[in-house]
């Protein structure tokens, strides 16, 4: 087998190897072996003390097996040599009383490969392995200590915050020829509070940021002020009269509505007749001034990658240009079934362009507009494109706040909502595989009372 990554002396690897060579001894055509191994360590405070501590570590194996064009998946936590060889053994039986699906085989090994280097994704921070017990429960408590240093600390009547990360590391070896390493870590911390207001009712708001890098976050104070203003919206709202409005969707928000879109865009959904956007690419199905990128090569973004789910070495792709469909997401095993060229299984980040103005000069110029900040429960259907949401946010009249909003529910349909399209702000979201800036739609339907 060629590698992508000289990693053949790892321990996992080596696992990874040992495995696939025993499958293809106890009589499968073509495997497919991952192997992974994480850390993940979270601290919870409220209150002034440690209210939570938590530690977590796994190692699993996990294998894609064809015999005689049948197909199946297993996966198992137990590497011991005796152990692994009885559950590949129990494995490749089970396959062989499938139901054949040559549409399973492996891609062309030529295919398939790393297609950003581990450096230039830049998703392991080095620095992880140093973090001791301390170091994180100093900043569990600087971020708490930010919380009580808010102004308005004794309208709020309870606050947690939260800190986590993780290192992880995965091998992949296929029978095709394809052999890759992988290493990320990841950072979060989160503020959450509630507020009282006249009447009983208690108002929560959060504030949540996530990154590959410790030093990309943002500093506790900014934490700890944003969970309050967001808080501070929640205060008194209601929900207004139904009708149109403009809407401007939050950029850290805009994953909701732009999800509308991923199901249908999905081989599955395709395949089993449930997308509205079946027989569409080619077709306009949005604003000309709307576009959206999938990229796996953003160093440090959260959904970069170095290969999709079928091995393929991921690349930039176009998804809606212009306002035009320009692919669906097809792994290989559905653009086989569907008669079509593979694309990817699933999406990595998701890139809307960023526009030449900001939230406060698009607000500014519109009479009225609502703000959505969040969302709370609905639905969608990817067979008729029909979507609700329930919405929080806040009212604006020529770039003031008027109202906070809640109570009140936005519907839509997917082919129509991205026709209302109307401009991009200038603050691209990059805390999140979905890096969007804030979204303008107009004439959106709002209800309320």
């Amino acid at each position: 087998m060629s590698g992508a990554s000289g990693a053949g002396s790892s321990s996992l690897m080596n696992a990874a190897v040992e495995a696939h060579d025993l499958a293809r001894t106890l009589g499968a055509d073509e495997v497919s072996v991952s192997v992974s191994r994480s850390s993940e360590i979270s601290l919870q405070r409220r209150a002034g003390k440690l209210e939570q501590s938590q530690r977590a570590t796994s190692l699993g194996l996990s294998v894609s097996l064809l015999v005689g064009d049948r197909f199946s998946s297993h996966s198992t936590s137990d590497l011991r040599p005796e152990a692994l060889r009885a559950f590949l053994e129990r494995a490749v039986d089970a396959t062989r009383a499938l139901e054949p699906e040559a549409e399973r085989r492996q891609a062309d090994g030529a295919l398939c490969g790393r297609g950003t280097p581990d450096e230039v994704l830049d998703q392991n921070d080095s620095t992880w392995s140093a973090l001791s017990a301390s170091d994180r429960g100093e900043k569990a408590r600087e971020l708490e200590a930010a919380v009580d240093a808010l102004p308005h600390r004794n309208r709020i009547i309870s606050a947690t915050v939260a800190l986590g990360d993780s290192s992880s590391e995965s091998v992949r070896v296929m029978t095709n020829g394809f052999v890759g390493e992988h290493r990320g870590t990841a950072f979060g911390m989160s503020v959450e509070m509630t507020l009282e207001e006249p009447g009983g009712r208690r108002p929560e708001a959060w504030s949540h940021y996530g990154a590959n890098h410790q030093s990309d976050l943002p500093n506790v104070a900014f934490l700890a002020d944003e969970a309050w203003k967001r808080a501070e919206q929640r205060l008194a709202s209601g929900p207004i009269a139904s009708g149109r409005y403009p809407m401007l969707l939050e950029n850290h928000a805009a994953g909701r509505i732009l999800g509308v879109i991923g199901g249908p865009l999905s081989g599955s959904e395709l395949h089993q007749g449930r997308s509205c956007l079946a027989g569409k690419k080619g077709a306009v199905i949005g604003s000309s001034k709307f576009s959206l990128y999938d990229d796996p090569t953003i160093p440090r973004g959260i959904g970069s990658r170095p290969w999709d789910g079928d091995a393929f070495r991921a690349r930039p792709m176009p998804v809606v240009e212009s306002g035009v469909l320009q692919n669906y997401y097809l792994s290989l095993y559905y653009a086989r079934k569907l008669g079509m060229d593979p694309t990817s299984g699933g999406r990595s980040n998701w890139v809307v362009p960023p526009g030449q103005r900001s939230v406060a000069a698009i607000l500014k110029d519109m009479p009225k507009c609502i703000v959505v900040t969040g969302f709370l429960g609905g639905n969608g259907n990817g067979v008729t494109g029909d979507f609700s949401y329930g919405i929080q946010g806040m009212l604006y009249e020529n770039g003031e706040a008027t109202a906070n909003l809640s109570e009140m529910n936005i519907s839509g349909n997917v082919l129509e909502i991205f026709h209302q399209f109307e401009e991009s702000a200038n603050d691209p979201y990059l805390y999140s595989s979905v890096r969007s800036p804030s979204l303008v739609f107009d004439g959106v339907q709002f209800s309320g009372v």
